[in-house]
């Protein structure tokens, strides 16, 4: 290869070196000359890789997002403020037109000061301009609803993050409702009546609110997924003579709960006529589905939940009432089939356990009846692993005996039994005799698909 430094070459070599050393020079100078002028702002852009338009013109923007502005006089930009809180931009992505800014996620909104809400400052050594902006909190989320299947004109609790001065709900059946909501000052949850005509094809309630607008997941007044409520939906199953099997004499019809009250027929899982289970011991009382030759789980439910659906997105539900603390002993077991002695911890159950929370016991009451939610995925041969509906579906379809049931149990257990986590071992809660009133009513398989809310709704995403 020819050396560029010959002698033939090396005056024209130090010659161009000399000209672009002087002209990185002269360019420098040049940004020096603008680093501190005026500085303007045109548009505002919001940047979104995953949505249909990745750079869209906005007027507001969430917290989280990432913005970009274009206007004239960012070279040499030193400081940004978004709603008073000095806010990160990398300075590769700064040229004198346009330039990146993420909106923290501790930037203040309603708690900002007055003078600087919804403002974005921007300051060089010689300038300093406020850009009037609205600045919204992280989008509004729906977290549980109390009762999802409950009667009109009966209240119910919604729970989530940033319900702020919830101003309309949609139910299924686009009934809206614009009157009457109580909202929870920090965001936590808002109380509304459920209006007549809600449909019962069912699905997912959608909320507006100061903060923006959020849907719940798509399982409210779902009465297709009902595979059992003691009322002619479903049908029971029983057999032998053993103490422990629940018989459509055992069940319960009177109007118990505040609030939220039974509707027709629920079952007692101690019924009336056991005055007290004792300790250490399991399979004290089972209620079962009818199981072979009657549930169609698959016929039944596919057509609203497809059977790829991944198991993280179905579950099953039912309304429980406990009208007086339920502590210390006792738990519901969850049975997907009908094969279990009693006592186990693995395989297709869940032992259901209100009463211990975080590692605590907390004693559990209901004044009405209320909404249990147990993703399949809880199911413990369904923990870990990539399952759909279709595994569920199969494991039942497979099973000898397709029964889907509860069994009341009383046995001792560990705090490992709940978290599976070894150092949790010594964590004991030991069983003693009960006498506790535990009802359910309305067992069903729901979707928990959520459809996602767009701030813009009149641009197809």
């Amino acid at each position: 290869m020819k050396n560029i430094f010959s002698n033939k070459n090396r005056w024209a070599s130090i010659a161009f070196l000399g000209l672009l050393v002087f002209t990185m020079l002269f360019s420098a100078c040049e940004d020096d000359e603008f680093a501190n002028g005026p500085i303007t702002i045109t548009k505002v852009f919001l940047e979104d890789a995953s949505s249909s338009v990745p750079d869209r013109e906005v007027s507001f923007a969430r917290l989280g997002q990432l913005l970009r502005i274009e206007g004239s006089g960012f070279t040499g930009l030193k400081k940004v403020y978004i709603n008073g809180y000095s806010s990160y931009f990398n300075p590769v992505y700064v040229s004198d037109n346009s330039m990146l800014v993420s909106v923290s996620k501790n930037t203040p909104t309603v708690e900002a000061d007055a003078e600087v809400r919804n403002t974005i400052q921007f300051m060089n050594d010689s300038y300093d301009i406020v850009f009037p902006f609205e600045i919204r909190s992280s989008a509004p989320g729906i977290t549980s609803i109390s009762n999802t299947l409950p009667l009109a004109g009966e209240t119910i609790t919604i729970y989530g993050s940033g319900l702020v001065e919830v101003s309309k709900v949609v139910f299924p059946g686009d009934v809206e409702v614009t009157d009457g909501i109580t909202s929870d000052t920090d965001g936590e949850f808002f109380i509304v009546t459920v209006p007549d005509g809600v449909s019962e094809e069912g699905g997912s309630l959608m909320i507006e609110c100061s903060n923006g607008g959020a849907y719940s997941p798509a399982y409210f007044n779902f009465k297709n997924g009902v595979i059992l409520d003691f009322d002619g939906m479903g049908a029971q199953g029983y057999w032998g003579s053993s103490t422990s099997m629940i018989k459509p004499d055992d069940l319960e019809s009177a109007s118990v709960g505040t609030g939220n009250v039974s509707q027709g027929t629920y079952v007692a899982h101690r019924p009336a006529r056991i005055a007290s289970f004792g300790a250490a011991k399991n399979r004290l009382s089972e209620v079962w589905t009818a199981g072979n030759d009657v549930d169609d789980w698959r016929g039944q439910l596919t057509p609203y939940i497809p059977a790829s659906t991944p198991l993280d997105e179905v579950a099953f539900q039912f309304d429980i009432f406990v009208p007086q603390a339920w502590s210390g002993s006792g738990f519901l077991k969850i049975c997907l089939v009908n094969g279990f002695n009693g006592g186990e911890w693995s395989g297709n159950c869940y032992n259901y356990v209100p009463w211990v929370i975080d590692g605590e016991v907390v004693p559990f009451e209901t004044e009405g009846w209320t909404t249990v939610t147990v993703p399949l995925n809880m199911l413990y041969a369904f923990t870990d692993g990539d399952f759909t509906f279709e595994d569920v579906l199969t494991t039942r379809e497979t099973s000898s005996y397709k029964n889907f049931g509860f069994y009341f149990e009383n046995s001792d257990f560990t705090l490992q039994n709940i978290t599976g986590n070894d150092a949790d071992s010594e964590t004991e809660f030991p069983s003693a005799e009960t006498s506790v009133d535990v009802y359910t009513d309305n067992w069903r398989i729901v979707s928990l698909a959520t459809p996602v809310y767009s701030d813009f709704p009149d641009v197809e995403e």
